[in-house]
């Protein structure tokens, strides 16, 4: 076991000495004095606990120890060069790794846009994208399995998730608006009371947005009968353009799916949801990380 920590900079000097064959030629290689180098010679030996280099004559020998380490010390010292350089890379974003989880309409209008700037901006920057709605991609943040997380909560719902321990960059607030069919008697209507749609068949989207919307309907007092429910977008909205019932989506799901034969129509009362990106706070401080998130909150805001 050794005595010490084997310093890099001891490595490269003990190098110099093997090449050069004394302390005064290495001095002069590495830029340093003839007194540094034996300085820094001694402090190795005490590192490792054995002689390095014996003197014959005028030059300086290796031990069979010192032999051992400078063969060593080319592998080490390269690898350690091509991690500096690798770390440089990623604190200059010429290089760096992103991976970035979001629920799917986030996937389909936030997300394509940042990526694009992020890409344009930083070429080196790699980022993967994965799809988990809340609570379930937050869960993946915490437990180390992304680097950022889309994610979104409702306005005034009950048991709203904290996120305390997280950093948290709002994006947008997406409103949610009714879909009806093109031919439906609320069609042309401005907006819409929740309420005059209370015996209509409903279609409901994704889990928590379905909890939602049986919390809001409960709350204008009714109970909506939920004929289909689907997670697809696409399908949502497919179903109630054929006329088999109404729905509730928020407005950049409805951007992403370009529905046809449906009209949207406003809610009253009007429900929103909070859209934000989420990171550790050790992770908000990797420049990729950093560099994705400001491009994120930049399409938000448009």
């Amino acid at each position: 076991m050794l005595d010490g920590v084997i310093e890099a900079r001891h490595l490269r000097v003990l190098r110099a000495v093997a090449t050069t064959g004394s302390f005064s030629a290495a001095g002069r290689e590495l830029g340093c004095t003839q007194p540094a180098v034996s300085q820094q010679m001694k402090a190795l030996e005490a590192s490792v606990g054995t002689p390095l280099l014996v003197r014959a004559g005028r030059e300086m020998r290796l031990t069979q120890a010192g032999e051992a380490l400078v063969r060593h010390a080319g592998t080490i010292l390269a690898g350690l060069t091509a991690a500096e350089e690798e770390v440089a890379a990623i604190a200059g974003l010429r290089a760096g790794r992103v991976r970035l989880v979001s629920f799917p309409s986030g996937s389909s209008t936030l997300v394509p846009s940042a990526l694009a700037a992020l890409r344009a901006a930083h070429p080196g920057t790699r980022v993967s994208l994965e799809e988990a709605e809340p609570p379930q991609s937050v869960e993946l943040l915490r437990e180390g399995d992304c680097d950022i997380a889309l994610a979104f909560r409702y306005e005034g719902a009950a048991g709203v998730e904290e996120w305390e321990d997280l950093v948290v960059r709002p994006l947008l607030t997406d409103r949610l608006v009714g879909l009806v069919p093109e031919g439906h008697r609320l069609a042309r209507a401005g907006s819409v009371a929740i309420g005059e749609l209370a015996d209509e068949p409903w279609i409901a989207g994704c889990p928590r947005c379905r909890g939602r919307l049986v919390q809001v309907c409960e709350g204008a007092g009714f109970t909506p009968r939920i004929d289909f429910a689907t997670d697809d977008y696409p399908a949502v909205a497919g179903l109630v353009g054929a006329g088999l019932g109404v729905a509730v989506l928020p407005q950049l799901a409805i951007e992403s799916v370009r529905p046809r034969g449906v009209r949207t129509v406003e809610l009253e009362p009007a429900v929103r949801r909070e859209i934000v990106a989420l990171t550790l706070p050790d992770l908000a401080q990797v420049p990729a990380v950093a560099a994705t998130l400001e491009e994120l909150v930049r399409v938000g805001a448009r």
